[in-house]
């Protein structure tokens, strides 16, 4: 049995207490039918005393090693995405390399002393990434804004797109401002031929207990080389699926969350059942399973959203893409589709 340590716990309790209090900074679109969240000292006790059960893997995740030589002879025509782990990405469009939501810390936490630690290591070293054209955030919290990556590649980057107010925070990670551009929902940008869109999510944001929601959040649509890519970043189901579906018809391929939900706090994340149902909100045509695989960030099994989602999918009759951490997804191509996680403990 794993006991939940409240060090080994630090950035679960904080966002979980920071998505259950209100705020006067950013706001959620309207949701008639959003679940109510449990109270902060209720949430507090739980990480406390609660026992742990699976979630963290036994056994090895697998992890596809990635090459600098195999990235380069991918068709720069393609579009191209490659799983790094949790919501992380590195994308190639248009020939050249994104990033998505780039976390390559041991923890995803404020400090590395504590935190919730990698399953896995990354499928390529920080130091060997090709040079980056651009970087997408879909918000700030501490497993998709890391601070030692963005320091790193700072000046490696030629551009930055992120929502609202996060500028300020990549600016103290020693980011130009001149290579930033903040976007509020449904403002675009061109880049190197790559056309991207921020939308709404249902979250919120904040990397201390003193400035929630003082940032934006956001989902990311991404089109290029002919293909229209999704991205959730981190969402509760909301209405907004839809509105993006009908605004955007023709997604590709849908980057959802599926992980890291809880009954506790029920409306910034997805249990695989409503990851379905965003899904076929936005129309969709192949479903893409992110946030989850690298931390133990709530109290669910590790498996069990890619389990609970794969059922989900085989019974509608949904295309299901199941890449291993490092594995390259071409849109639009022939895939292997294996269960890689089916039989690790």
């Amino acid at each position: 049995m794993n006991i939940l340590r409240p060090r080994h716990s630090l950035l679960a309790c904080l966002l979980a207490l920071a998505g259950c209090s209100t705020s006067d900074g950013f706001q959620n679109m309207a949701n008639a039918d959003i679940a109510p969240a449990q109270s902060p000292m209720k949430i507090w006790w739980r990480v406390l005393t609660e026992s742990k059960v699976g979630t963290v893997p036994v056994d090895p995740v697998p992890v596809q090693p990635l090459t600098r030589a195999a990235l380069d002879a991918l068709d720069p025509k393609g579009v191209h995405i490659v799983r790094l782990g949790h919501s992380s990405h590195l994308l190639k469009l248009e020939g050249k390399y994104w990033l998505i939501d780039p976390v390559f810390s041991e923890r995803a936490s404020p400090v590395q002393w504590a935190g919730p630690r990698r399953f896995h290591p990354s499928p390529i070293a920080l130091a060997d990434l090709p040079p980056i054209e651009g970087l997408i955030l879909s918000h700030d919290h501490y497993d998709h804004l890391d601070r030692a990556t963005i320091e790193a590649l700072a000046l490696k980057v030629q551009r930055y797109y992120v929502p609202t107010g996060v500028g300020a925070r990549l600016q103290s990670m020693q980011v130009p401002a001149e290579r930033i551009q903040e976007l509020g929902w449904w403002q675009a940008a061109t880049h190197g031929g790559v056309q991207l869109t921020a939308a709404p999510s249902q979250h919120f944001s904040g990397r201390s207990l003193t400035d929630r929601n003082a940032t934006l959040w956001a989902s990311w649509l991404i089109r290029a080389g002919g293909r229209l890519v999704f991205y959730s970043g981190d969402s509760g189901y909301f209405p907004g699926f839809r509105q993006i579906g009908e605004r955007f018809p023709g997604i590709d391929l849908a980057l959802i969350e599926n992980g890291a939900y809880d009954k506790d706090w029920p409306q910034v994340h997805m249990t695989p059942e409503e990851s379905i149902r965003a899904f076929e909100d936005l129309k969709a045509k192949t479903l893409y399973s992110v946030h989850n695989s690298t931390f133990d960030l709530a109290f669910h099994p590790w498996r069990e959203p890619m389990d609970r989602l794969a059922a989900l999918a085989s019974a509608k009759g949904i295309d299901l893409a199941t890449p291993v951490i490092g594995e390259v997804m071409s849109v639009g191509q022939p895939r292997s589709n294996a269960l890689w996680w089916a039989k690790l403990r």
